[in-house]
């Protein structure tokens, strides 16, 4: 064979010729480059059709809202992920939930708690209103951006009708006032609105708001702690109460001797007009209704929870009182003794169970939770509005937590910032009645109580229920045991 010419070499020979000369390195590269371009065929397609992509959408207005404000929240109790709540830019609070130590009960049945014991230790923490709390509580408890962005409209429309004195009326200068004036209870309503949102004279988006307010209405009281000077002859108690229950708060979350004294003197007012049947009314001394007693020992409990002193054997007077009134058993309660239940004092009288001692399985407790979170006794602004029930009602299934307060959460959060009132001079507002067909300038009352009242009183009431979510911790709450592992 001459050099010009060339023997024909097989395909296969070339290949093995190549691989047989080519160094180790380059016939593993080639191999697995292989390896990966088919796995790659093989697997890519199914890995694109399966991709799953997720738009989160924010509730920031009236509709269906998540119980926890994030996309990642499920169904299923052991997957749903924590959420975090409060910004890092917040500085820590002094004690976020106050939680109670363990507390003995002496009465054989547990009806009562007997001590004279601080008052975290029956659950009513006020540092839950501070901000990095409250953002964190609102979370916890089924509050939402619409309940708080609702609230906050309320104190606004509450502000805009402050009066240059610094208090506010019962009959104006808004539209659908009460049918009698009382100034004092009209600003202590609106005081408890803005402090319940974490709002004092020190601080808060409204303190110029409630510093006004509290300058007007220190004047307001007498040398002996009474605060009624107007109104119909059955507010006195409910004057008194409700101013009591603003200053024992404000000096409870502010520790401001200014506000001591005077907090004194108002539970030391109701502590002797207390009256022979346990309870309170109308008058010093006389006799006795759910309806005053239920704010008057409201009054108590905010005292304790200023580490004021209440005797207990007027705590056990009170209870000795619901028991004469209760009916079946204690499940049921009317306005006063011999009268038939309602839905509103049964509500009313079983908080004031749960503030003297009732446990959270007590059965008689449970039967009337039950009765309150029947689907006829729900919210509806339509077929019974009633916002003095409504409000007693908000705070006693708080207290339960649970299924109770789910049932009834889910419908409150959603029905009380529906029906605010969202355009004009009174946006921020809650209607105390419905108009009527037949005469747009006539209204029909909603209920007994909105008439006494008016629209400062339905709102007042209406910001409670939404701010009922870090006003006071519930009473039986095990977050206090999380809180002491932490």
């Amino acid at each position: 064979m001459t050099v010009h010419e060339r023997k024909e070499v097989p395909e296969e020979e070339l290949t093995t010729i190549a691989l047989k000369n080519s160094p180790p390195w380059l016939v593993s590269a080639v191999f697995h480059m292989v390896l990966m371009i088919t796995l790659g065929l093989i697997f890519l397609p199914k890995l694109v059709r399966n991709q799953i992509e997720l738009e989160t959408v924010w509730a920031e207005s009236l509709g269906d809202q998540l119980e926890f404000d994030s996309f990642m929240a499920g169904t299923a109790e052991d997957m749903v992920e924590e959420p975090v709540y409060t910004p890092e830019d917040l500085l820590p609070v002094e004690n976020p939930f106050a939680a109670p130590p363990e507390v003995t009960v002496l009465v054989p049945d547990g009806s009562t708690s007997t001590s004279d014991i601080d008052a975290t230790q029956v659950g009513l923490a006020l540092s839950g209103r501070e901000e990095g709390s409250k953002r964190a509580l609102l979370g916890a408890y089924g509050g939402n951006a619409t309940t708080e962005a609702s609230v906050q409209g309320g104190l606004r429309w509450l502000a805009n009708n402050q009066r240059k004195d610094g208090s506010w009326s019962l009959q104006g200068p808004y539209k659908d006032g009460a049918i009698n004036e009382n100034e004092a209870t009209a600003t202590a309503m609106a005081l408890l609105a803005f402090q319940g949102a974490g709002n004092t004279h020190k601080n808060g988006a409204f303190k110029e708001n409630v510093a006004k307010g509290w300058k007007w209405l220190l004047q307001e009281q007498d040398a002996d702690g009474n605060f009624f000077h107007e109104g119909g002859f059955n507010h006195r108690f409910y004057t008194n109460g409700q101013c009591a229950i603003a200053l024992c708060e404000l000096y409870g979350m502010t520790k401001d001797e200014q506000f001591k004294g005077p907090a004194e003197r108002a539970i030391g007012d109701l502590l002797k007009s207390q009256g022979s049947e346990g309870g309170w009314r109308y008058s010093p001394q006389a006799d006795s209704d759910v309806s005053v007693t239920g704010w008057v020992l409201m009054a108590l409990q905010s005292a304790r929870m200023a580490y004021l002193p209440v005797p207990e054997d007027k705590l056990r007077r009170v209870e000795r009182f619901l028991d004469k009134v209760a009916l079946d058993g204690g499940t049921r309660y009317p306005y006063q003794r011999g009268k038939e239940a309602t839905k509103a004092m049964t509500a009313e009288a079983l908080l004031c169970r749960q503030y003297l001692g009732w446990p959270r399985d007590d059965e008689r407790l449970i039967d009337g939770v039950r009765y309150i979170t029947q689907p006829e006794n729900l919210i509806d602004y339509e077929r019974d509005p009633n916002v003095y029930y409504w409000y007693y009602a908000t705070q006693v299934c708080h207290h339960m937590e649970g299924e109770y307060w789910k049932k009834w959460n889910s419908v409150m959060r959603q029905e009380v910032p529906e029906h605010q009132v969202k355009s004009g001079r009174d946006a921020g507002s809650w209607d105390p009645g419905r108009s009527d067909r037949g005469a747009p300038d006539r209204y029909q009352w909603h209920d007994a109580y909105t008439p006494h009242g008016g629209r400062l009183y339905v709102t007042c009431l209406s910001i409670y229920m939404l701010e009922v979510y870090y006003r006071h911790l519930p009473i039986y709450s095990g977050v206090y045991t999380r809180l002491h592992r932490m």
